[in-house]
């Protein structure tokens, strides 16, 4: 009987832990974030920063020229949080940097898209095309499976759509050329390729350029749940209040009422935060 007692107890007592870790009071009402560019802190800043510094939150923020360095910053504790990143990102920093970086909400996502300037419809694609996609390894895997879903290129079933790389490509009809290079390079070299493949915060960045080179949209990526984009924080403050605070923000009405308006057609967003 005592035994029994003795795991009934210890099995309340994690049950009462887990209940109160589930939001960790600190009293924290200063946040820092980074700023890399694209559109989504943007969309922190006018958005969701109004709707915390009404319940009393003030924000501070680094400059950052990269999300590399927005991650460093992060994973040193030298800010609180960024809004840049989707999961495969997330995963591929904390593999090859030791971080411990944490996704905590999904928020809205632009999509990632292939273009042209040389090229007016997909079906205009032949035999030894070029494409230019990303060379970092998320994002490559990323655009990557547009062309894929499109038929232009095909992979082994059991190979990760998160993981992708040109070595994976079993079938290339169309004999297609790739160049991987640094995202956001790619708007200004679009002359230089048949099609391109952008990440949705390098199109966002881009958007005048690619509408002053007259760059024709072909396809859009599908969104999987690896490439939403989301809150990110060191593990340790996932459950924090004001990381919680920052959560609840871009689920409220508010948040909601805000995209309703403000949404140009360029902003996919996932169910729970319609």
């Amino acid at each position: 009987m005592k035994k029994l007692f003795a795991i009934v107890l210890a099995l309340t007592l994690l049950a009462t832990f887990a209940a109160t870790a589930e939001v960790v009071e600190t009293g924290k009402t200063k946040i820092s974030y980074s700023k890399s560019q694209g559109p989504y802190t943007e969309l922190f800043e006018e958005a969701i920063i109004p709707i915390m510094e009404a319940e009393g939150y003030t924000f501070e923020v680094l400059d950052t020229s990269e999300l590399l360095l927005a991650d460093h910053a992060l994973n040193n504790g030298e800010v609180d949080v960024n809004v840049e990143q989707h999961t495969a990102y997330i995963n591929t920093y904390n593999a090859n940097n030791n971080g411990d970086l944490v996704g905590i909400s999904v928020i809205p996502t632009v999509p990632a898209a292939l273009y042209s300037v040389n090229h007016a419809s997909l079906d205009e694609v032949a035999d030894g095309m070029t494409v230019a996609v990303p060379n970092d390894a998320s994002n490559t895997a990323r655009c990557l499976m547009i062309l894929s879903k499109i038929g232009w290129i095909k992979f082994d079933e059991s190979v990760d759509p998160s993981a992708v790389t040109v070595d994976d490509i079993i079938e290339n009809p169309y004999n297609l050329d790739f160049t991987e290079q640094k995202s956001l390079t790619i708007p200004a070299a679009i002359e230089d390729y048949d099609f391109v493949a952008i990440t949705g915060a390098v199109v966002w960045n881009a958007k005048d350029l690619l509408a002053e080179k007259n760059a024709v949209t072909l396809a859009y990526e599908d969104v999987l749940p690896h490439l939403i984009l989301q809150v990110t924080v060191k593990e340790e403050n996932a459950n924090t209040d004001w990381a919680q605070a920052i959560v609840a923000a871009y689920h409220s009405d508010a948040f909601k009422a805000y995209m309703a308006e403000n949404n140009d057609g360029m902003w996919w967003i996932p169910e729970e935060l319609q």
